[in-house]
């Protein structure tokens, strides 16, 4: 029943980003396994955002790491546990709970030992910065963990880079790059220490070679003049050979066609009126980090509007009939579409 259940809401999650975004591109989906433990581990720059796209395109059943926070609401731990959620107890939580980590960990040890898909999102927090930051030690401990209780299972570490071109705004896009497989036997003959050290320092470069990497020197300046050429960011390595150039290596992506999008806009926004206002009024304003902004609009998008689709359907079945209500409906959704992919 809980496949089911996973099946059902990772459908649904495909079809909301697929009009969320204008293009997912995919790159080293091919070196993932199908059938050994993986541990996913991947750079967080959008919130929500970044597990649902693991979710839905790793072609893997995933669990997930999440910051305990968020498991505090009763109906919400209900949810986010039925959709493989596991928290995670940081200082910021008091540190009395970081105890409860130890089980957290030895429950991941188990699900890998059983061949099971898990993500991390080791820099800790999530942050719009587009490079990697420094990784915390946490996923370390279970590779650590399950190196001393099941030292024949090997582990796959998979380093991700999500590589957003506008992370805000709806109707952009988005890379995820998957890194080849970092086995977690290379680490078997090294103390803990080392084995810590030198886990961190592969994960990190391989993260950096998959994700734009501006330095943290001049990063302001940097980005604008990224910005002003107008690079693919969704492309790190030509970002990356930029940067490395001093810009002299640069290559432009096309100006996006505003003209298709600014003639739709006064359409979408009039038959999505409620869903718009929503969001604007009420939704967008309680939004405190920039980085949930993606997140609380696709969570619009995923509910409100398809509910207040339905709602139009209805009255147009009422007032034209079946025929007329299926046609109105699919001309909807070519729009919604048409505006979100140009």
């Amino acid at each position: 029943m809980k496949k089911i259940w996973l099946h059902s809401v990772k459908l649904y999650i495909q079809i909301g980003l697929f009009f969320y975004y204008k293009k997912i591109k995919l790159e080293g989906i091919q070196t993932i396994p199908k059938n050994q433990p993986v541990l996913f581990l991947g750079n967080h720059q959008n919130a929500l955002l970044d597990p649902l796209l693991i979710a839905t395109k790793s072609g893997r059943i995933c669990y997930f790491l999440t910051r305990a926070a968020v498991f505090k609401k009763p109906m919400v731990s209900r949810i986010l546990n039925s959709l493989n959620m596991l928290p995670v107890y940081r200082v910021r939580d008091g540190w009395s709970t970081i105890t409860k980590n130890k089980s957290v960990f030895s429950k991941s040890v188990e699900l890998l030992h059983k061949n099971n898909a898990i993500t991390i999102f080791p820099e800790g927090s999530h942050n719009l910065l587009r490079r990697v930051r420094p990784l915390s030690k946490g996923f370390t401990r279970i590779v650590l963990e399950l190196r001393d209780k099941y030292p024949d299972t090997n582990i796959n570490l998979i380093p991700v880079g999500f590589n957003y071109d506008a992370p805000k705004v709806m109707g952009s896009s988005v890379s995820i790059n998957f890194g080849k497989p970092i086995a977690s036997s290379l680490y078997s003959t090294l103390n803990e220490a080392d084995a810590t050290k030198q886990i961190k320092h592969d994960v990190f470069r391989a993260m950096s070679s998959l994700t734009t990497q501006i330095p943290e020197d001049g990063y302001e300046t940097i980005l604008k003049q990224l910005t002003d050429l107008n690079v693919d960011f969704t492309n790190p390595n030509l970002v990356n050979k930029c940067i490395k150039s001093n810009f002299k290596d640069c290559q432009s992506s096309p100006k996006r066609n505003s003209f298709v999008k600014a003639f739709l806009k006064p359409v979408i926004y009039l038959i999505l009126c409620v869903p718009v206002l929503v969001w604007q009024k009420l939704a967008k304003p309680k939004v405190e980090e920039l980085e949930f902004l993606s997140t609380f609009r696709f969570a619009i998008c995923i509910t409100l509007v398809p509910l207040w689709l339905l709602i139009l359907f209805g009255i147009a079945v009422y007032g034209f009939g079946i025929t007329l209500a299926l046609i109105g409906f699919v001309i909807t959704l070519l729009l919604l579409l048409a505006y979100n992919k140009t």
